[in-house]
């Protein structure tokens, strides 16, 4: 199965969660960055290629589908031979996270008929706030710097890429981060039945990471403060389609739209349809 979401979505301790299940096994031991399938294999280009966290959805390369050239029979071994080292065979679950998977379910599924998907969701403007000082933080590469409300666009951009492409995928499973946090025994319930696992799963996610992010945003509602022009853009501008999603530009602590609802937007009702 392959787990997909954007960089700080919380895809990472999200995975590491099933992989603790006795019927789970993802990549381990692989000395590349968070353990992610998409730097062990050479089939397709990794998301850095395409500019890395905040940028790789704006690049229509990045957003692969059944039709890519790439998508054969020996692409799929070429994968599983590059993959396979790292998992436990003795396990029914197999488990291959990056980030890229969110667009790209379409081209694994045409490789992995029987594959299934579960794409991790999170408040666009968490995410944006959390990449914003990630990239900072690590990142020698100027000109893979964002902005608040640029961030905020590739969230749209990539979601709505993601919501166009679920109608194609036999199995698939949207789960919000806010969900998993906040009723952990209803959404760790979602996951199981739809893996089919004999076990419960184990909670491991936790609020308090939200909590920097919230206070750093609630300081940007001063006008004297450096940024604030940011969050009056992002209110503005994508506030209305971050409400599309489920989600409240003032709230960062909830999601309000079940998985269920948020699998009913498709097509041309695909928030941010307007967006390049």
């Amino acid at each position: 199965m392959f787990v997909g979401g954007l960089h700080r979505s919380g895809t990472t301790p999200f995975a590491a969660l099933l992989a603790n299940h006795p019927d789970v096994s993802g990549l381990t031991g692989t000395n590349v960055h968070e353990n992610e399938g998409q730097h062990l294999q050479t089939v397709y280009p990794a998301a850095m290629v395409y500019g890395g966290s905040g940028h790789f959805a704006r690049d229509h390369r990045a957003h692969l589908t059944e039709a890519s050239p790439l998508a054969t029979p020996r692409s799929a071994a070429q994968l599983l031979e590059a993959w396979r080292p790292y998992w436990d065979l003795s396990r029914p679950v197999l488990v291959e996270k990056s980030p890229p998977n969110l667009i790209m379910g379409r081209f694994l599924q045409a490789m992995f008929p029987t594959a299934a998907f579960i794409m991790v969701v999170r408040h666009p403007v968490t995410v944006a706030l959390s990449t914003k000082k990630w990239t900072r933080l690590l990142s020698k590469r100027p000109w893979r710097f964002a902005s608040l409300s640029a961030l905020v666009e590739h969230w749209l951009i990539a979601h709505r890429l993601m919501l166009a492409d679920l109608p194609f995928l036999q199995r698939a499973l949207v789960v919000h981060y806010e969900d998993l946090v906040n009723h952990p025994g209803r959404e760790l319930l979602r996951v199981r039945q739809f893996l089919e696992l004999r076990t419960p799963l184990e909670a491991g996610l936790s609020a308090s990471h939200n909590v920097t992010y919230e206070r750093r945003w609630a300081k940007l509602r001063s006008r004297p403060r450096p940024g604030a022009w940011q969050r009056r853009v992002i209110e503005r501008r994508y506030g209305p389609q971050i409400a599309e999603f489920g989600y409240d530009v003032h709230d960062l602590t909830r999601h309000f739209l079940s998985g269920e609802e948020s699998l009913q937007l498709k097509g041309s009702d695909v928030p941010g349809s307007d967006l390049p």
